[in-house]
């Protein structure tokens, strides 16, 4: 691709998707940033985990792509959504990125895990600044399942979400649902905790697992580790979304 900005930061991707409905409001421009440091026991994509795969793109070169979408985005109260992989891996760019989008009146939106370099506080700021709605995953509710579940500590998803607080910045909280892993009434009990207090949390999503990313593992010659997981049914929401208001 020809480079429209030798100045500008370089974002590496993993791919897009033009016409996304479940990541934000509206229809979404979905962009997803290549790499990530975390491993998790289900990751749909574990393509994206290499930080040196993908391809090259700068944030010019992604306006001009959001912008031949801007008539049914607009349309619709939607914009742009950076996921990934992990995105904040890659701050720089994005801060370039939703600063351009800023300045056209295209809302933006984070979805990310929370798994970055604790030395990128300042560029988070930036960053925090233009977006217009976080969409932060927890994986668990205790530390050690945490950690099972993604090789992080939760420590880190606490972190982020006190300064979305502090910063009295939207955001909505995603909870992928894990049949016998992460959907037990201590499970339930502890997601509460965290939840208790929250004001700036807009809404908590329970997503059901699914093995859709399975055959990627396979592909890859990684070993599945919920092989033996069944995906979780609509009941298996209704009983976590029962145990949650119970506490």
């Amino acid at each position: 691709m020809k480079r429209c900005n030798s100045k500008s930061h370089v974002g590496r991707v993993h791919s897009i998707e033009s016409f996304a409905t479940q990541d934000g409001p509206g229809i979404r421009f979905l962009l997803f940033m290549q790499g990530c440091v975390a491993s998790c026991l289900y990751c749909q994509n574990p393509d994206t985990w290499n930080l040196k795969a993908g391809f090259d793109m700068t944030a010019e070169e992604v306006l001009s792509k959001v912008k031949r979408c801007m008539p049914y985005i607009k349309a619709s109260g939607g914009g742009i959504t950076v996921s990934g992989g992990e995105p904040l891996l890659q701050m720089k760019f994005l801060v370039e990125l939703f600063r351009l989008c800023k300045m056209n009146n295209i809302h933006t939106a984070l979805d990310t895990s929370a798994f970055y370099n604790k030395h990128d506080e300042k560029l988070l700021q930036k960053l925090i600044s233009a977006t217009d709605l976080f969409i932060l995953d927890i994986k668990a509710a205790d530390e050690t399942l945490h950690k099972k579940i993604t090789s992080r500590p939760l420590d880190e998803v606490i972190d982020l979400l006190k300064i979305l607080e502090s910063e009295k910045r939207p955001y909505w909280l995603r909870y992928v649902l894990v049949p016998k892993l992460n959907d037990s009434k201590k499970d339930m009990q502890g997601l509460k905790k965290i939840l208790t207090g929250l004001k700036y949390c807009e809404k908590l999503e329970f997503l059901p697992y699914h093995t859709l990313g399975k055959h990627k593992w396979e592909y890859m010659k990684l070993k599945y580790p919920l092989r033996n997981t069944s995906p979780a049914s609509a009941q298996d929401l209704k009983k976590a979304q029962a145990l949650l208001r119970k506490g």
